[in-house]
């Protein structure tokens, strides 16, 4: 039946074409803006999951800049004790020509005199950002440092933070306010030292002495030479600098364990926010070749569309050729 009252082929026609426009945005929508998902509405479950993982990711970039920040503060203290360790190493040295027969040790003291110097130099200017592992300013022991290391998520949406601990007070080498804290200015038992000790008399000397007050300082004998310095006395110094050398060896091992670590957990949180950025990616992006050809699919349809509700708008005009 035909009736000019309702015309059913165009309602049907422009039902289509409301259809087809509707799709056309989404698709034009999702093209310009690149995501498949870009608001709640589109897909809650999958917004709600990028949302909370772009939001983690930025917490992880913050993480990757202390480790950057962290990494830098162990290798100027490493710097500073692979430095200190080459300086104490030249002590050793002049040590040990002072114990040959005839030379002149207050020369030598002279030279030992001005490492010593050097050493001093070294610890107080190892410092980054305010902070300084290897010369200690306070009284009591310093206490251990944090570099914050990752950003975690369990399953239950609780978060936490994982930090790598960097014992500084076995780097200290200074002791400025207390001198039993560094390792070149506390005190060091040669007789302990000693293998071929009888007695158990202390014979303690220190290397560097900072004039403390405050704190506690060294009791022993200064690492120096004078002109009435005995060989027994020489060898006990020799013995004290390598038992010092040792413990600066053992420090540089401990930063360069500390380093290698903060490098590859560095590494890992720059992996774990491009698998993060790949994973919502996946989950809201837009596939650009599906979405050009839908959109071309769309074109087309809606031009046949148009070409249906114009058909089905001329099935009226016919009717008045039936009254001519």
């Amino acid at each position: 039946m035909t009736s000019i009252m309702t015309n059913t082929a165009a309602m049907a026609a422009l039902q289509t074409m409301r259809t087809i426009n509707a799709e056309m945005e989404t698709t034009q929508a999702r093209i310009s803006s690149g995501y498949r998902v870009g608001s709640a509405a589109d897909n809650s479950a999958y917004w709600s999951i990028a949302t909370t993982m772009r939001s983690d990711n930025k917490a992880l970039s913050t993480v990757n800049d202390a480790l950057g920040l962290g990494a830098a503060k162990v290798d100027v203290a490493y710097t500073g004790m692979n430095s200190a360790i080459e300086v104490v190493s030249e002590i050793k040295a002049k040590l040990v020509a002072a114990r040959e027969p005839g030379v002149d040790k207050t020369k030598i003291n002279s030279e030992i005199t001005e490492l010593k110097n050097q050493l001093s130099s070294i610890a107080e200017s190892a410092s980054f950002s305010g902070e300084n592992w290897l010369n200690h300013t306070g009284t009591a022991t310093a206490t251990d440092k944090s570099i914050v290391g990752g950003f975690n998520r369990n399953v239950s949406g609780q978060v936490t933070i994982t930090t790598l601990d960097i014992s500084v007070s076995s780097l200290t080498l200074v002791g400025a306010d207390n001198e039993s804290l560094g390792i070149l200015t506390k005190d060091y038992d040669a007789n302990a030292l000693d293998p071929d000790a009888t007695g158990t008399t202390t014979r303690n000397y220190y290397l560097i002495d900072t004039g403390t007050t405050t704190g506690t300082a060294a009791t022993g004998t200064g690492v120096a030479l004078t002109s009435t310095t005995t060989d027994s006395e020489v060898e006990d110094m020799i013995r004290v600098v390598d038992a010092m050398f040792a413990d600066m060896t053992d420090a540089a091992s401990s930063l360069g364990a500390i380093n290698k670590r903060v490098s590859m957990q560095k590494d890992f949180v720059s992996t774990l926010m491009d698998s993060i950025d790949k994973g919502v990616g996946m989950l809201v992006d837009a596939d650009m070749n599906e979405e050009s050809t839908r959109l071309k699919a769309l074109q087309t349809q809606q031009q046949l569309g148009i070409q249906s509700l114009s058909i089905a708008n001329s099935n009226s005009q016919n009717i008045l050729s039936l009254f001519r």
